[in-house]
């Protein structure tokens, strides 16, 4: 069990993943941070008053000060404006790099030994903002978004094929948004290729879905964006820390030339452990697929450049 966890941003995602990490006793203590005077310590004692009911004796405070995430072995980022209807990840850029830049000053300050997952959007980018305001291995500084996109992969999938979502395994590489990568070839279904249970037009279907599965939420819920799926996501990474376990999870990771991809945070498959990043893993993709990952990492740079444009070092 971990000592502590924090959780930066009390909003949507913070605040469910505080609850979802409450019950799971991952760590001893959890703590909340949040510039709404009130909103996290309102939260959090909501949330340690469950513990009774629930049966779980994990410490949940809340504070508008980062002092209360000391000695954190995690700390998740999710603080940031979240996309509203006809907001694209993109229009995010600078206001969300000013204020992870801001929340990562601070994890350096209060919790410097800290393992760094990033959730706030355009994420990917933002891995970038937190890797360098935070000034840690590349391999403590991750993001969230390929555990996410690959579990609205498979729900689609189980869903086409009225089957049990744990006998779909699959997973989805590169950038967070429009130009994920979702990848058939590699998904099966209780270990039985997709291919043989749906045709190319309805899997390139279910694909489509899962690039814009984010987007369809923000259009249902006009004012916001998702927060259960993605407050899950970054349990499930969270688990396999404080365990050990050393999954094989896709997550946003600064690649130094694998897949001839460097200097650049995207999502690909890796092995995750106490250490964080543990290994990198190289899939064999065909020529096709690992053109569309390049595409998606353009995409990626793109951004980047964009936002140095922006805010310049």
């Amino acid at each position: 069990m971990l000592h502590k966890i924090s959780v930066i941003g009390a909003g949507n995602v913070g605040a469910t993943l505080v609850q979802r990490l409450a019950e799971a006793e991952l760590s001893k203590h959890v703590a909340v941070v949040d510039i709404l005077e009130g909103i996290p310590q309102g939260k959090a004692l909501d949330i340690l008053e469950s513990s009774p009911i629930y049966g779980y004796d994990t410490r949940v405070v809340g504070s508008n000060t980062y002092d209360i995430i000391s000695d954190s072995d995690i700390v998740v980022v999710t603080a940031g404006i979240a996309r509203k209807p006809g907001m694209s990840r993109d229009d995010l850029l600078a206001t969300n790099a000013k204020i992870v830049t801001d929340v990562c000053n601070n994890i350096k300050k209060f919790a410097p030994n800290a393992l760094v997952i990033v959730v706030s959007n355009p994420l990917d980018v933002m891995c970038h903002v937190a890797l360098q305001a935070c000034g840690f291995p590349s391999n403590r500084v991750f993001g969230m978004a390929g555990v996410l996109d690959s579990a609205r992969y498979k729900t689609f999938i189980a869903e086409a094929l009225d089957v049990s979502v744990e006998d779909v395994q699959g997973f989805v590489l590169g950038g967070h948004g429009d130009t994920m990568v979702p990848l058939p070839r590699y998904t099966t279904v209780a270990g039985i290729p997709l291919s043989d249970f749906l045709d190319a037009a309805t899997i390139d279907k279910i694909v489509d879905r899962a690039r814009n599965g984010g987007a369809e939420i923000v259009g249902y819920l006009k004012t916001g964006s998702a927060f259960y799926a993605p407050s899950a996501s970054v349990l499930e990474m969270i688990e396999s820390i404080a365990k050990d376990k050393k999954k094989i999870l896709p997550c946003a990771v600064y690649l130094t030339g694998q897949y001839g991809i460097k200097d650049l945070y995207v999502g690909v498959p890796v092995k995750l452990g106490k250490n964080g990043i543990e290994q990198v893993v190289e899939l064999k993709l065909s020529e096709a697929e690992l053109q569309e990952l390049r595409k998606s990492a353009n995409a990626v740079q793109e951004l980047v450049d964009s936002l140095k444009a922006l805010v310049p070092a």
